[in-house]
């Protein structure tokens, strides 16, 4: 049992790692609704024939 849970700490803390090394916006604070949150994309207008 300490074996699988050193290893879930380690596993993790190596995925926390990389993410945090991997640069790019990694917001590990869940979702966002303020105003810095884009908006919804604009609907496609359909194809014409």
């Amino acid at each position: 049992m300490a074996k699988i849970l050193i290893a879930f700490i380690v596993i993790a803390g190596a995925a926390l790692f990389l993410l945090m090394k991997g640069g790019g916006d990694v917001s590990m604070g869940g979702e966002q609704h303020g105003v810095e949150s884009h908006a919804p994309a604009a609907a496609e207008t359909p194809a014409q024939k």
